[in-house]
């Protein structure tokens, strides 16, 4: 072998392994969430709901999409207002071309009256690095003619992370405050980094002060948006919790929240 041969293939492999290992780190950093086709409904409508993965762009804050979930590693529930779960993987169609295309839909006719909780839940490994993900979104059914409720109460699901709503979920309105509350293993969690994200609207570089809070000593933290959209609400924790295969444990949290710009 010519020294010019060795030297391209040593080059190719380098490059490949480079590939290969930023893949690996890329893939670690993906975040999942979960959307409805609609936040507010009547009895017997048919909804989506979608579990996508992303968001990966722009230090994790937009809703661009990078692959498709594996359902074996996941979870995905509706939980209807007499708190009975409803498992959604077996509906789930894929909504992609390719393997690592789009995304994961599953159709669903609600009956009940009420507020629903879309709960998703996700642990995977790359290396020794350990990701535990939760995701939420919530939906309201109601009857024909009647207004989305908007005093409709949430609670902790009891995930590692999770966010929860202190404000109703759902009927939204611009200019109002969304408040959320940041819990890590049922305690709250202070000083966390909360994004509210609008799909409209890129985030600036380093710390939005516009679309960014930092929690208070109780989890809390709170946003009033300025324009209607659909906001991915997105915080991460990064512990050194270890395990005989992991080293560290990233947490992630997710909730997808519907403003409308004015009420009707």
């Amino acid at each position: 072998m010519s020294p010019s041969s060795f030297f391209c293939r040593s080059g190719l492999m380098t490059l490949f392994l480079s590939v290969a290992l930023t893949t690996a780190s890329t893939a670690t950093a993906h975040d999942t969430w979960v959307e409805i086709s609609s936040s507010d409904l009547h009895p017997g409508h048919i909804a989506y709901v979608d579990l996508k993965l992303g968001n990966h762009g722009n230090d994790h804050r937009d809703f661009k999409l990078a692959g498709k979930v594996s359902l074996e590693t996941c979870t995905l529930a509706v939980i209807d207002p007499m708190k009975q779960s409803l498992d959604l993987k077996s509906r789930c169609v894929d909504a992609g071309f390719t393997t690592k295309e789009g995304y994961w839909t599953a159709r669903l006719v609600p009956r009940l009256h009420g507020l629903h909780t879309v709960w998703h839940t996700m642990e995977s490994q790359h290396g020794r690095a350990r990701t535990v993900k939760t995701g939420k979104t919530f939906f309201a059914v109601s009857g024909s003619g009647d207004e989305t409720p908007r005093s409709l109460a949430t609670e902790p699901l009891g995930g590692p992370i999770e966010l929860v709503p202190l404000t109703s979920p759902v009927g939204g309105i611009r200019g109002e405050a969304i408040r959320v509350q940041v819990l890590f293993k049922g305690q709250p969690l202070p000083e966390a980094r909360v994004s509210f994200i609008p799909r409209s609207q890129k985030l600036a570089e380093g710390f939005d002060q516009q679309f960014e809070r930092h929690s208070d000593g109780n989890g809390h933290a709170e946003f009033t948006p300025s324009v209607g959209d659909r906001y991915l609400i997105v915080v991460h924790h990064a512990t050194t919790e270890s395990g005989a295969s992991y080293d560290s444990t990233k947490y992630v949290a997710t909730l997808t929240m519907d403003v409308a710009e004015f009420r009707p």
